[in-house]
């Protein structure tokens, strides 16, 4: 898949496409639908299948304090996107010139002049221009638009508000439902109190790269996606409470990992499932006794989870 900074990259001589619409956080299975459909247009009409994305979430620059958390950073986004078979995408600067375009002025500098769109397909709840004054219908009155309905699943709707709600929940075994994946929290290791290492129990402390939904506090089994590899990982999520003043943290311990020095290195943690809440030890002792036993719990987990 080309991946495509701003639209000034694209060129002149872009074939007539397929283009798919939309932030795509967590390329949910809502969104892997829209922008499959796209890709399915695309092969029956012999033509490539484009993704319009943004750089940020629009609300980030029109309305920060009711801009939700993001799902995923747009590193993430975009592997998950092109895994889906798509050609190319394109990350559009959400900025002031683009949030103010009229929907006249993004169909025909953008959609048709940019990007030569000969179908476009959207979910069912788009919307584009300044105040949002576009949709689906305004849009199939002058191109041929595919629209794709919210996808359910046990009755439940898809969408990255309730992904986002049973993440912050903890609930991360049922969010992954809705992702088709395991949650990921991307963030960089940074030095800590070594708390861990003092409880022979050693972890890595991460601090999100970006303003990320956290899984609700408590102990998680998972994965992390190091720089040395992809290891099994016990992870707490919480203030420690065991430890007087320790503060919040992300902390994971790396089953069976060789101990190379990970400071400052990128690692994405896949959030796979809630072992128990955090809970408040009566001594160091009681706590690393039962850090021993989540390590247990979770390379349980996780190796039934590879089966």
């Amino acid at each position: 898949m080309r991946t495509l900074f701003g639209l000034g990259g694209v060129s002149k001589d872009w074939p007539e496409c397929t283009v798919s619409i939309g932030v795509f956080d967590g390329v949910h299975l809502g969104h892997q639908e829209v922008i499959g459909e796209a890709c399915l247009d695309a092969r029956e009409n012999g033509r490539p299948c484009v993704v319009l994305t943004f750089d940020r979430h629009p609300l980030a620059l029109l309305n920060p304090e009711k801009c939700p958390r993001a799902l995923l950073p747009l590193d993430l986004r975009l592997a998950k996107i092109a895994g889906l078979g798509v050609d190319a995408t394109v990350v559009a600067s959400f900025d002031r010139p683009f949030a103010s375009q009229s929907p006249v002025q993004f169909f025909q500098d953008v959609l048709r002049g940019a990007l030569k769109a000969g179908t476009v397909v959207v979910g069912h709840d788009f919307a584009f221009g300044k105040d949002r004054a576009g949709d689906a219908r305004w849009l199939s009155e002058r191109i041929r638009t595919i629209v794709v309905e919210q996808k359910e699943m046990s009755g439940r709707g898809v969408s990255s508000t309730e992904i986002r709600s049973l993440v912050a929940g903890g609930c991360v075994s049922e969010a992954a439902e809705l992702l088709g994946s395991s949650y990921a929290l991307a963030g960089l290791v940074v030095p800590g109190r070594r708390l861990g290492r003092d409880l022979n129990v050693p972890t890595i402390n991460l601090v999100p790269i970006i303003d990320q939904v956290i899984p609700g506090h408590g102990i998680y089994a998972g994965f992390a996606q190091t720089p040395c590899g992809r290891y099994k990982a016990a992870v707490s999520i919480g203030v420690r409470p065991t430890i007087e003043g320790a503060g919040f943290a992300i902390e994971a311990h790396l089953l069976d990992f060789g101990g190379a020095n990970l400071y400052g290195r990128e690692v994405v943690l896949e959030v796979v499932e809630r072992l128990r809440d955090e809970e408040r030890f009566s001594s160091h002792e009681a706590l690393a006794e039962q850090m021993r036993r989540d390590i247990v719990d979770a390379r349980r987990v996780l190796e039934a989870a590879n089966a």
